[in-house]
This record gives C-alpha cells, sequence and structure tokens, in this order.
C-alpha cells in the first residue's frame, strides 16, 4: 500500500519493459479459478455442446450455428461464440472441456485487459487492486467455467473498451470504428445485451475528444453506423435466406432473426413476457424459464440416501420461489424482487455485490470537486466511463422481468475498476489528510463489511458462523483503528490498509471457488455454497453439494418413494400458486407445469446410470446421458431415415445428438414451443422417408399440440419393454412418463 502514491508516470516509466512480478499471482489466481477441473465437465451446457457436434458436421451447420446435425433448428443466439467453440473443438477434440476453454480463456483475457485499462491511467497499484477483483468476483469464474457465451461477451466488450481509449489517447478515428464495429461483433454473441455499454462509449467520447462537435458527431454517426452494419450482416443473410434453404431460428416465433433479437433475446429480457404460441396470451419469460425450471430437475445425483431427501421436503416449504413481483425476495430464480435495492437482495448480491459500498464510496471521492462544465482531468473521464457503465446496466437488472443470474456478470469490469481505482483514490485522500475525503476509505471498509456479514448471514448453516463473525469484526476493527490513526504517517497504517483489502476479498475469493469446491452447473452457472444447484440463495441445510455437484436431488424419473404432490409447477400452471420448487425440494417424480397449465413430465429418454463416484460429471445443465437399449432399438430399426428420432425439444435430443452425431429432431426447437412444424410438413416429411420414431414425453406442446395429437392418433404405440431398461441402476429414464411412437405413411 505505500507505493500507491507514486506518481503513474514514474510507474509507467520503471515498468514499461518489465513484467509487474505483482500481476503474475494475480493471473495464477485466475487461471485457476477459470480452468482448474473444466475437464471433469463432460458435456458443459448440453444444449449449447450439442450444437458444436453438430456444427463440426458441415459449413451449412457451421454458419447457422444448426442445434441438430439434421440442420432443422437452430439455437437461441447467434453463431459468433459458437463458431470459437467449434473451432477449438476441431482442434483439440470434441470434449466438454475443449468447448468451454474459450470462455475460461476469455474470463482470464478480461483480467488481464482490465489491468491494462485501469493502470494506465489511475497507476500499477489500481491496475493490480482491479484485476484482482475481477479474477475474484465469484460470477465472473462460475461462468467462465461453462460454455455460456457471457463471459466472451464481457471480454469483446472490454478490447472494445481498449480501442475506444487507445482512440481517445491517440486522436484517430480508427480506432473509434473499430471499437463500435466490435460491439457489432459482440451483438452477435448475445444481441441487444451487447448495446448495454452503448451509454459509456457515446459518453465518453463526447467528453474525452478534443474536437469540435460537428466532428464528434460526424464521426459518432460513422461509427454507429458500422456497428449497426456489423451488428446485422449475418441476421439479414439469414433472414434474405428461403426459409426451405436452412433451419428454423430457434426460440424466435417468426422464423427470423431480428425478431429473436429484438424479442426473445431484447425487450422481452425487461418486460419478462414473451408470446407463446398458441396459448393466446402472455406468459414470464416461457423458454427460459421452462429450461431453468427442467434443469432443477434433470441435474440430478441418484445416489442421495432417504434421510438427505426427507430434509429435502422438510426444507423446501422455505424455499419456494415466487416470480418477479411476489412476495418472496428470492424472486423467479433468485432474481429477486424489481426494485432499486434488488441487487442487495439474496441471489444477486452474493454473485456481484460484495464490493458494491466500497465503490459508491470510491465514486464519490473520484468525483469529489468535479465541475459540471469541466475541464475534466483524464481519471475523470475514465471514472465517468466506467460509471457510465455500471449505472445503466444496474438500473436495467434492478427492474428486468426475466433474467439469470450470470448475466450479473456485465457488471463485474465497472464494479472491478472503481475498486482498483478506488483504493488508490481513497487511500491518497486518506494519507493527504484532505477533509472529509480522508473519512470516505474507512467508511467505504466498515460498510462493505457490513454488507458481506449481510450477504454471507442465510449461509450459516453451510459456511458456519466463523467466517461471518471475522469479516464483520475485522472489518470494525480496520475501519476505527484507521479512522482513529488518521493523523500518524508510519508503516504501520499502509499495512493497515493493505490487511483491509485482504479482508474485504477474502470471501469473495472463497465465493469465487466455490463452483470448484462444490461443484457447478453448466446451464445455470453461479456461486455459492450451492452453486451446483445453478439457483443461487442458501442451500438446504440436509444438502450434501459435494456430491457431483448435484446437490442430492433425486433424477427424472426416480422411483423414489419420497416425492410430494407439489409438482415443481411452471409460472402459469396452476398449482403452488405459481410457485416453482428449489432444487433442494422434492416433486412429483420430475413433473412440472408448463406455462398455460399443461402437464409436464418431460422426462428425457435416458436410463444410463449416474455414477456420483465418477470423476467425469455429465450435468450438461440436463442428465446428459443416454438409454442405450433405446439407442440400440432405434439404430437397429432405422430404415435410412434422415432423423435417428424425433422429440419435443431440446432436452430429450441434446444428449443423443452428443453421443452419436446423428440428427434427432427437436420439432419444437428449445423449450418445444416453437412453431416449426405443421401437421401437413410433418406428413410430407414421414411419407419421404425423413422421419419415423417419436419420443414424447409431454414436454413443450405450447407450439405444437395439433402436431402431438396427430401423432399419437396415427402411430403405433412401441411397447417400452423393447426400449426402456427395467433394471434398478437404470432409475434416470422415463419411467413409464415417456412414450416410443412409429409412424409409416405410405
Amino acid at each position: 500500500m505505500k507505493h500507491m502514491n507514486s506518481e503513474v508516470k514514474e510507474e509507467r516509466t520503471s515498468n514499461k519493459n518489465r513484467i509487474d512480478l505483482f500481476l503474475v499471482p494475480i493471473v495464477l489466481i485466475a487461471a485457476f479459478l477459470n480452468l482448474f477441473k473444466i475437464w471433469t465437465d463432460e458435456y458443459a451446457n448440453a444444449y449449447y455442446t450439442a450444437a458444436v457436434k453438430s456444427m463440426l458436421q458441415s459449413f451449412h451447420n457451421f454458419f447457422y450455428a444448426s442445434f441438430d446435425p439434421g440442420g432443422y433448428v437452430t439455437i437461441d443466439k447467434p453463431p459468433v461464440v459458437f463458431w470459437i467453440q467449434t473451432i477449438s473443438a476441431k482442434i483439440f477434440g470434441f470434449h466438454g472441456w475443449s468447448v468451454i476453454l474459450p470462455q475460461a480463456l476469455a474470463g482470464i483475457g478480461s483480467v488481464l485487459l482490465l489491468y491494462v485499462l485501469v493502470k494506465r491511467t489511475f497507476g500499477v497499484w489500481a491496475g493490480r487492486f482491479a484485476a484482482l477483483a475481477m479474477a475474484l468476483t465469484p460470477i465472473v469464474p462460475a461462468v467462465s467455467r461453462t460454455n455460456n457465451i457471457d463471459s466472451m461477451l464481457v471480454f469483446t466488450l472490454l478490447v472494445a473498451t481498449w480501442m475506444l481509449f487507445r482512440a481517445v489517447r491517440t486522436a484517430k478515428s480508427g480506432w473509434v470504428l473499430a471499437a463500435f464495429a466490435m460491439i457489432g461483433v459482440a451483438f452477435n454473441m448475445k444481441m441487444l445485451q451487447a448495446y448495454m455499454v452503448l451509454p459509456a462509449f457515446y459518453v465518453f467520447y463526447v467528453v474525452a475528444t478534443k474536437i469540435t462537435w460537428k466532428k464528434k458527431i460526424a464521426f459518432l454517426t460513422t461509427a454507429t453506423a458500422l456497428m449497426l452494419a456489423v451488428s446485422v450482416s449475418w441476421a439479414v443473410v439469414v433472414d434474405s435466406t428461403s426459409a426451405d434453404k436452412r433451419p428454423y431460428m430457434g426460440s424466435s416465433q417468426t422464423n427470423s432473426v431480428l425478431e429473436l433479437a429484438f424479442g426473445y433475446n431484447g425487450i422481452n429480457r425487461l418486460t419478462g413476457n414473451t408470446s407463446v404460441t398458441g396459448s393466446g396470451h402472455k406468459q414470464p419469460a416461457q423458454t427460459e424459464q421452462q429450461t431453468a425450471s427442467s434443469e432443477t430437475k434433470q441435474t440430478s445425483n441418484s445416489s442421495a440416501d432417504s434421510s438427505q431427501s426427507s430434509n429435502q421436503r422438510k426444507s423446501s416449504s422455505s424455499q419456494k420461489m415466487q416470480a418477479p413481483g411476489g412476495g418472496n425476495q428470492n424472486g423467479m430464480f433468485n432474481t429477486g424482487n424489481p426494485g432499486p435495492f434488488r441487487l442487495f437482495q439474496k441471489g444477486l448480491s452474493d454473485q456481484i455485490s460484495w464490493l458494491l459500498p466500497f465503490v459508491i464510496f470510491s465514486i464519490v471521492g473520484l468525483f469529489a470537486g468535479v465541475k459540471f462544465k469541466g475541464p475534466y482531468t483524464t481519471k475523470q473521464k475514465e471514472s465517468l466511463f466506467w460509471l457510465a457503465w455500471l449505472l445503466p446496466v444496474a438500473v436495467f437488472f434492478s427492474i428486468a422481468g426475466f433474467f439469470h443470474q450470470y448475466y450479473l456478470i456485465m457488471l463485474a469490469p465497472p464494479i472491478a475498476a472503481f475498486a482498483g481505482a478506488g483504493a488508490v483514490a481513497l487511500w491518497s485522500m486518506y494519507k493527504q489528510h484532505n477533509g472529509w475525503k480522508s473519512w470516505l476509505l474507512p467508511g467505504g471498509i466498515l460498510t462493505t463489511a457490513a454488507l458481506q456479514v449481510y450477504i454471507m448471514s442465510p449461509y450459516v448453516s453451510s459456511i458456519g458462523v466463523a467466517p461471518i463473525a471475522g469479516v464483520g469484526a475485522l472489518g470494525v476493527i480496520l475501519a476505527l483503528v484507521l479512522a482513529v490513526r488518521k493523523q500518524r504517517k508510519n508503516s504501520l497504517t499502509n499495512y493497515l490498509g493493505a490487511a483491509a483489502m485482504v479482508v474485504l476479498l477474502a470471501m469473495p475469493a472463497y465465493w469465487a471457488m466455490t463452483p470448484i469446491i462444490y461443484g457447478g452447473n453448466s446451464m445455470l452457472p453461479s456461486a455459492g455454497p450451492d452453486s451446483s444447484s445453478g439457483m443461487g440463495g442458501p442451500p438446504s441445510t440436509a444438502t450434501n453439494s459435494k456430491q457431483s455437484g448435484f446437490n442430492g436431488m433425486q433424477p427424472p424419473g426416480s422411483s423414489s418413494g419420497n416425492s410430494s404432490s407439489n409438482g415443481g409447477q411452471m409460472p402459469g400452471g396452476s398449482s403452488n400458486n405459481g410457485q416453482m420448487q428449489p432444487p433442494s425440494s422434492s416433486s412429483n417424480s420430475g413433473q412440472m407445469q408448463m406455462p398455460g397449465g399443461s402437464s409436464n413430465n418431460s422426462q428425457m429418454p435416458n436410463s444410463s446410470s449416474s455414477k456420483s463416484s465418477s470423476s467425469k460429471r455429465k450435468s450438461g445443465g440436463m442428465n446428459a446421458e443416454v438409454n442405450q437399449k433405446l439407442l440400440n432399438y432405434l439404430t437397429k430399426n432405422n430404415t435410412g431415415e434422415k432423423y435417428l428420432f424425433a422429440t419435443t425439444d431440446s432436452t430429450s435430443a441434446a444428449p443423443y445428438i452428443i453421443k452419436t452425431g446423428k440428427p434427432v429432431m427437436a420439432m419444437g426447437g428449445f423449450s418445444g414451443s416453437d412453431p416449426i412444424l405443421t401437421v401437413s410438413k410433418l406428413k410430407a416429411m414421414i411419407k419421404k422417408g425423413e422421419v419415423k420414431y417419436f419420443y414424447l414425453s409431454g414436454m413443450g406442446k405450447g407450439g405444437q399440440s395439433d402436431v402431438i395429437t396427430w401423432i399419437k392418433d396415427n402411430s403405433k404405440e412401441i411397447p417400452s419393454s423393447k426400449w426402456q431398461s427395467t433394471s434398478s441402476s437404470a432409475q434416470q429414464g422415463p419411467s413409464g412418463n415417456g412414450t416410443l411412437y412409429e409412424i409409416t405413411l405410405k
């Protein structure tokens, strides 16, 4: 800490040609958190992993990001990240870790980029603290350890930030164009989420450049036009291609990329509503909520003992979750209830908010004395950039109708940047006895420690009282001692300041390690002692989270007699008042209710036993194993059909695509609600000999109930004895909830 007052120019000169030795352990920490044991996740998020398997098979599938090898339907996101994952799988072979690797490296890259961005202006110590804060923000490694998109998205936006800062520093317009073009690339990763940083880019360029308003407007207009052109380039190509020449655009209702961008992946995230074909009304984020609920019942540990199941039932009543706006603070999937303090509620605060009070104090210190009309220093200009990133994103997550916990990684860069820059600024004010500003450091330490105690308090049953009391006591003591010693200048004061920062980063560091310690969740990643559930929030006291990383849940189709009648219903269903059972609660054989009230037994056709002692985690956001007897039956009886079988949704199809590389038709796309198939189209496919077997489980009827009805009325049911395993070690199978049909039309 005693070096933090060195001038930026001196630090830049002295370190120009040397590796920062303090940065090395920070990068190693980031590498450990992002890379260690990713090789144990065999399938990762199976929905996306199946797409990579399909994309490896042809350029047609690669370009459109087809979910299945047959090119029937795409995944629900643009292709850029999956292009990168496919290239990685091509180089290193098709494995879970090879599709995760690009995101893990992106997480490490984000730490390095933040160091570079903050160090140049705020000093080397600020860069170090910012990099460390980024590495230890719990949601960052939790997401980076999966094949979800967000880690790569944040890295790309930080590259764009580096380009923008360079544009201002060098006064070269080419870098401005490159920065906005990079945001266009990010749009082709996760669509409108990439645009959340635009206020920061516009504000910073206007404030930081010393050119006329006419030139500013001209440059920004040109850069924005380029960004929009890059953003819609893939969409225009896809949407202008005849529908019969390409896969259906998954999760859209009109087979359009642009509709997907501005609807399902855009405005509906804010409103929490999405149209469900055939339902006649709106449902809360139906597609992803269905998947999330499916996740809670399908990522499971079949070795959970009966005492655990009993205790889980006892704890379920206190852990039911309601949709945003309901009375339970956890909200839908523990994203809290909309409001100004949402980021401090359970489920979100432990993912991202550990340092938020310190950041607020840092913002006050960094902008103290700033006049609205300027002039502004470089530090103030860049602080304004990070503030213009932080505030709009924080507001969005405070009011949004639907999102998942791991989206919060978008807040990590500005929080880490302010933590680093603020630590140096507040320390300088403290050491210089700068009036009321000198109280900002002890005040920031005290309030941050208090928030951390609040964040940890629901987890006392799993982490114990000691760390909670330790952080609280040390935070109070160090803040008070620093306040008392404010007039003294000696090495002890320096060490006290350093100790305070260590205390504030200790529990975020532990939380960041929980996906390694307890097991992670590849479909709905989150951090915390219950990280394997992917649902956030305090875990059941009876849950042994270390068992295969699946929180001891009963698997789909389990024959356990400990089920209750609550049903794990989806929002919009008729029971439980719209509440959904959390991972620790027992449900009726894994059943859940589809929005609109239709029954959903959604057992996927798998029956391979779950081996909790296995070194490979086959979570995949689903029980990503296959029913070998079913696979053998389908393979043996295939008479040249294009599709091995058809099923309602991606949950049942993905494991078979991963296992065999053969086309499996998800008739209704990701969730089963896409209006892709009609009865007449299906008849034509059957007559052409493209498909004859159908596995129906009740899941995903939202957009295809007429198709399902026609299949049942015109097919021959295959006896379960021919394809379903009956061994006691294969209880993950359909267990009678699903049915296999055969249709042959002449």
